[in-house]
């Protein structure tokens, strides 16, 4: 059941809404000024819709339509008007501010018909936004087994993984698949200015605690999810913890970070104790260079998605388009991959995609990592990553692992890679 938010000046009128809405399976929450409609919208979980009149205390639907867009809440907003010939019906119009209008007279028929329209389920949602990718890899496989036994707790996670590789997708899955699916989501981006929420200066608390608890006030039985958490500065990262320590909030917390963020852990640039809170749980997503076997799999995936855009059939990867994809090290990941077979089955007139027709770039930034091994398959995919990268100069790949040229040289005979 999904949720549509009524804002109404008359308490009759509100009434009338939502007994119809709630007799056609939708769980309506309503609400008269434009105050509570602002606290309402935070809460919202995706794929809701907003019903508004043309005016109510403290605002108008146009203005609600603004600041929705100001906010960047995409949620549609259904107005209502008394006659559709009015000029206000059709202000509220203009921009492609509110998606439709209903005359009152017409509330009946005409609601539960537009909502079936524009309310969506959150699976929907996710699924438009960019869902999952199933892969066959066993390191995928196993990630797919975590979320399921995880989603149904209320653990906190952390998601750790280099850009590019779906991070945030997977914090997605997780909610969907919970309990809290159909309560408020919240996507916060740590390192961005948008961490501002709302300040109340009379609470005797700093700017920073007011407006970090706004999004825990307004996420209440729902999921947060913080992007690139290992950007969060000294001070935010202090009020979090003592939020999640001392005031223990309803709220799950999804957190995606690189794995620079170990590092900064034990170099306390980030707080351990905040850490631990956050990951109660985690899940490490390796990079497409160690899960090649997945790269036609994800292509095939994009190319499949771009046909149905186009309502066309899908173009298919050649032997030697997949060779050539397999050989690159991929440092962007899963998006850089996504470029470049969007741009060849767009530019490739037959049905066949070659390795001719592949756009890849070699401007590589140097990995910042050392040969700390755990098993021997990491570090062959390592070894076979830093050659890649150095063109097979044998000392600057040397260079990149953190070890002697001789080293390097005896491991190479000893997984016979020349």
């Amino acid at each position: 059941m999904n949720k549509v938010l009524i804002v109404e000046a008359s308490d009759s009128d509100r009434r009338l809404m939502s007994a119809l809405l709630s007799n056609v399976g939708y769980e309506p929450i309503a609400v008269g000024t434009m105050e509570a409609t602002k606290d309402a919208v935070a809460k919202l979980p995706p794929g809701a819709a907003i019903v508004a009149g043309l005016r109510f205390s403290g605002g108008t639907a146009k203005e609600l339509v603004n600041w929705l867009k100001a906010e960047k809440k995409d949620f549609p907003v259904i107005a209502i008007v008394e006659r559709l010939g009015d000029t206000d019906a059709t202000d509220v119009m203009e921009d492609h501010g509110a998606v439709s209008v209903v005359q009152r007279p017409a509330i009946d028929k005409r609601l539960p018909e537009l909502m079936k329209k524009y309310v969506r389920d959150v699976d929907d949602v996710i699924f438009t936004k960019g869902g999952l990718i199933h892969r066959q890899s066993k390191e995928f496989c196993e990630i797919e087994k975590v979320i399921r036994q995880i989603a149904s707790t209320d653990v906190n996670v952390v998601i750790i993984g280099e850009s590019g590789m779906g991070k945030e997708m997977i914090a997605l899955e997780i909610y969907r698949l919970s309990n809290r699916s159909g309560n408020a989501l919240m996507e916060i981006e740590a390192g961005s200015a948008a961490l501002v929420g709302k300040d109340n200066p009379e609470s005797g608390r700093s700017k920073t605690y007011n407006r970090i608890k706004g999004y825990f006030n307004n996420t209440k039985g729902g999921t947060i999810i913080i992007k690139n958490i290992h950007l969060l500065d000294f001070e935010k990262q202090s009020v979090l913890l003592h939020i999640l320590s001392e005031e223990h909030p309803d709220v799950r917390v999804i957190c995606t970070a690189e794995p620079e963020l170990l590092e900064m852990v034990r170099e306390k640039s980030f707080r351990p104790t905040l850490f631990y809170y956050l990951r109660e749980l985690d899940i490490y997503v390796p990079s497409l260079r160690r899960v090649k076997v997945d790269i036609p799999i994800i292509a095939d995936y994009y190319l499949q998605h771009l046909a149905s855009e186009k309502g066309e059939p899908p173009k298919r990867l050649s032997a030697s388009a997949v060779k050539l994809l397999k050989q690159h090290s991929w440092p962007g990941n899963i998006r850089e991959l996504k470029v470049a077979i969007i741009l060849a089955a767009q530019n490739v007139d037959g049905s066949v995609i070659n390795a001719d027709d592949l756009t890849i770039c070699h401007a590589t930034p140097i990995m910042k990592e050392t040969l700390l091994l755990r098993d021997e398959n990491e570090e062959r995919c390592r070894i076979e990553d830093a050659m890649s990268q150095a063109q097979g100069v044998k000392a600057q790949a040397a260079k990149l692992l953190g070890i002697d040229r001789k080293t390097l040289s005896y491991k190479l005979k000893n997984y016979g890679m020349g």
